[in-house]
C-alpha cells in the first residue's frame, strides 16, 4: 500500500524531495513543511501527481 511521492515547493515550484506514503491512511495529497534550498527557508511542500 505504500507508494513513492514527489514533494514540490509551493513558493518556487522546484521538486526537492521524494518520500513514501500509505494510501490507505492518507488518501488525500500530503503537505509537509520542508527546507527549500533555493529559497533558503522552510516552506510548504505539496505532493505532485
Amino acid at each position: 500500500m505504500r507508494v513513492n511521492i514527489t514533494l514540490k515547493c509551493t513558493e518556487c515550484g522546484e521538486q526537492n524531495y521524494i518520500s513514501t506514503k500509505n494510501k490507505r491512511t492518507n488518501p488525500e495529497r500530503v503537505e509537509l513543511k520542508k527546507y527549500c534550498p533555493r529559497d533558503k527557508t522552510s516552506t510548504v511542500h505539496r505532493e505532485t501527481k
